[in-house]
């Protein structure tokens, strides 16, 4: 079988692999699509270990098959996998965190949060860009027959973290929700929070992005490059403010538009990675009785909450890819890609 392996600096080689055989514990899954995610660039982009310890793992950067946005269908399963839980021919997503399994983090789905330390498909351990996958049975998620293969590697990562952050912000059709960032994983926010019955207001400074974000259902889109975004809110509120926002750009200033446009009583969610934020705790946060939160991805239990929510809600998912690319075009790809002009992009097999 073949797999992208990321070389560091900008350079990648597809290598030649044995075809997995699946431990007593394990499945082998026929991968059928691997989405590209914006975590993958600090590995495309470093070398030495650099990412990893972004991460909080110690460890090389290199030798890994790329890409934590598996999915595919159950090709091989252990002797010790139970058919109730899972059978050849299942199509899957895969959680990309692997735990011990044991302790309560893992148990209640949350591997990421491994008290015992975390193994990352596609920085620590063999990922998603490849023909064939072995991974723990525990940590196949089932993909609904009404979802796409594509739409499911989004949700293994990206679309899911959107979900997820939804979810912690306990967002109902009462609310109005700013959307910070519309990349992918914004603009997944803005198709969750529509679906949930909230009125979006979405925000980025590309105004590409923004009339995206209006044709995937948010109410009102503001262009931050042009037009200072928390009087845009404000004056779209009312003067009261959201109820409810996300950042999903990481970006200091963004972070801090989240908190100010917020109402009183609001909760706001972090979502971007990296970066800091300074902010003016007394009038605009304690005074306000605000609740701020970091969402970090999403447990198991989450994921496929989330797929049976795209199946039955019927959100349009395969709307924020702009570039599909098979194993092939790798270099290609992740040139493009490394941009971060476009939208979505996942390899399909």
């Amino acid at each position: 079988m073949r797999g992208v392996v990321f070389q560091g600096e900008r350079t990648l080689q597809i290598t030649t692999f044995d075809d997995p055989a699946p431990g007593p514990d394990d499945v082998v899954v026929e991968i059928k699509a691997s989405g590209l995610c914006g975590s993958d660039l600090h590995f495309y982009r470093s070398t030495g270990g650099q990412a990893l310890a972004s991460f909080g793992i110690e460890g090389d950067d290199g030798g890994f098959i790329a890409g934590h946005e598996p999915c595919g269908v159950v090709a091989a399963v252990g002797a010790n996998v139970d058919a109730r839980a899972v059978r050849v021919g299942d199509r899957v997503m895969v959680g990309h965190y692997q735990g011990c399994g044991f302790c309560a983090q893992c148990l209640t789905g949350w591997e990421q949060l491994c008290e015992r330390g975390v193994t990352i498909f596609g920085a620590s351990a063999h990922g998603g860009h490849v023909d064939y996958l072995k991974v723990p049975a525990r940590n196949v998620v089932p993909l609904p027959d009404e979802v796409g293969f594509a739409a499911g590697a989004a949700i293994s990562c990206g679309t899911g973290t959107a979900y997820g952050a939804l979810v912690r912000l306990d967002l109902t059709a009462r609310d109005t929700l700013a959307v910070f960032g519309l990349g992918p994983v914004g603009q997944s926010a803005v198709q969750f929070a529509s679906a949930m019955g909230a009125e979006v207001i979405a925000v980025d400074v590309a105004s590409e992005r923004v009339a995206l974000a209006e044709e995937l259902g948010a109410a009102h889109a503001v262009d931050s490059h042009t037009t200072d975004p928390v009087e845009a809110i404000r004056e779209l509120t009312g003067g009261r403010g959201v109820s409810r926002a996300v950042d999903c750009s990481g970006a200091s200033a963004a972070r801090s538009a989240a908190v100010r446009s917020a109402a009183v009583w609001g909760r706001v969610a972090f979502v971007g990675e990296g970066g800091d934020v300074t902010l003016n705790v007394s009038p605009e946060i304690i005074r306000k009785q605000l609740t701020v939160i970091g969402s970090y991805t999403f447990s198991l239990t989450r994921q496929a909450e989330c797929a049976r929510f795209v199946a039955r809600h019927g959100v349009d998912v395969d709307r924020l890819f702009t570039h599909r690319w098979t194993l092939d075009d790798a270099a290609e790809a992740y040139r493009e890609f490394d941009r971060q002009t476009g939208g979505k992009a996942v390899f399909e097999f």
